[in-house]
């Protein structure tokens, strides 16, 4: 109003008879007053009455929801008696006005200072970008489970005493239009405890302490007993409640209503981008291993390696044959014409082995170790490597290697691969 006083940045105001104060709010927006607000502290030796003015006296021309609750909450609720309140002003918020009315003739004065930091709404704007990129692993976890049925319990008991006792409650209808109801009236109380916060701490200290102490008990029992969340569907749905409170506090974080609007939604855009991304990447990774030459890689065996691969592909070859040999299409009365041992083919088709223990022990004493063709060869390998020394000393090593494989390889398997 026209009689009302304007409030400015560090202004110091005394007087002693009933006045109310207004502060207009600066409409030029600087991102340095993200989070700024102004701070306004009325103090007295004598009680006084604070009492907020709406610039809305009619509630029925409230645009919104919110604004008629907030119009509907200042009517009901009764006007603040104390010796000293603080108000706290968001810079881009909506101006403010209050009157201040003394019992007695007594100075009180009237101090306006900024906080260019606010702890309180940096806290929940942190807070919120945490809660939202962390909802789908708090959701799960059992602990944060707890804590926020305590929460629930302690700011909104209504609700919480509700979904207590959905089970008892048949039909769907009347489960949400009871839980709206209790929404709007845990919101109110909200709204009242937050305004009289520091009035009810300094004069009733003892019951909020004896009232957070035993709801907080209560609703820890209660969700210990029901235990956490274990079904997807349940999961999900805690996740996106989880979300929608971490962009309540995105908004009420900041001074600024268009900023929390764009952190909201490059919130939303690095959510969803996750899962195009994600296929972009695996698509990419798929035609690059598409179109990347495939190069061919030669892996050297080892001697064990030859040894061992040399044994199990005959013995499957072994195996084919007799296979072969015993189906029908296989010509035996033209194979058994032809062969010198009808007999011991006939029992190599059966299972008998394909090389007799007489062969076995001629093999061995002729290529096994101590034969005499195995010390022939040493003894030739090495009259060669010494006639050779002076002549091509540089070539001494590889020839030793090459005679060494002719020795170790070749010739022990000859004879059985025959």
């Amino acid at each position: 109003g026209k009689n009302c006083s304007l409030l400015q940045e560090m202004d110091v105001i005394q007087k002693q008879d009933e006045n109310c104060y207004c502060y207009v709010q600066n409409r030029t927006i600087h991102l340095q007053y993200l989070w700024s607000t102004l701070q306004i502290k009325v103090s007295s030796r004598e009680k006084f009455r604070f009492e907020p003015i709406s610039e809305r006296n009619n509630c029925r021309n409230s645009e919104t929801v919110f604004e008629f609750a907030a119009c509907a909450v200042q009517i009901l609720w009764k006007p603040e008696t104390c010796t000293e309140t603080f108000l706290s002003i968001k810079q881009y918020g909506e101006d403010v006005c209050f009157k201040i009315q003394p019992f007695k003739i007594e100075p009180y004065v009237v101090r306006v200072r900024r906080e260019m930091l606010d702890g309180k709404l940096l806290f929940l704007f942190v807070a919120g970008i945490f809660l939202f990129h962390f909802a789908n692993s708090l959701s799960r976890s059992a602990k944060f489970f707890y804590l926020s049925g305590i929460i629930l319990g302690v700011l909104a008991l209504l609700v919480f005493v509700l979904l207590t006792l959905k089970r008892f409650i048949l039909r769907h209808s009347t489960f949400w239009i009871l839980m709206s109801g209790c929404w709007m009236v845990s919101l109110y109380f909200i709204y009242c405890f937050k305004e009289n916060i520091q009035w009810l701490w300094s004069e009733h200290k003892n019951y909020l302490l004896g009232y957070f102490l035993a709801v907080g008990i209560t609703s820890f029992a209660i969700c210990y007993q029901h235990g956490p969340l274990t079904t997807e569907l349940s999961i999900t749905l805690f996740t996106w409640m989880l979300q929608l409170t971490a962009f309540v506090l995105i908004y009420f974080g900041v001074t600024i209503p268009q900023v929390a609007y764009a952190v909201i939604a490059v919130s939303l855009c690095s959510k969803g981008l996750c899962y195009p991304l994600g296929a972009a990447c695996h698509i990419a990774r798929k035609m690059k291993h598409h179109f990347k030459s495939k190069k061919m890689v030669f892996k050297y065996l080892t001697e064990e390696e030859y040894r061992e691969q040399g044994e199990r592909e005959t013995v499957t070859a072994l195996e084919e044959l007799r296979s072969f040999c015993r189906s029908p299409d296989f010509p035996s009365w033209i194979a058994v014409t032809k062969l010198q041992a009808p007999h011991r083919f006939a029992a190599f088709v059966l299972g008998s082995p394909h090389v007799s223990p007489a062969e076995t022990k001629a093999h061995d004493e002729q290529y096994g170790i101590g034969s005499s063709f195995l010390e022939e060869q040493l003894f030739e390998t090495r009259e060669q490597s010494e006639q050779d020394e002076p002549a091509n000393p540089v070539h001494e090593e590889d020839e030793e290697n090459e005679n060494e494989m002719h020795t170790q390889i070749p010739f022990p398997y000859a004879t059985e691969l025959l």
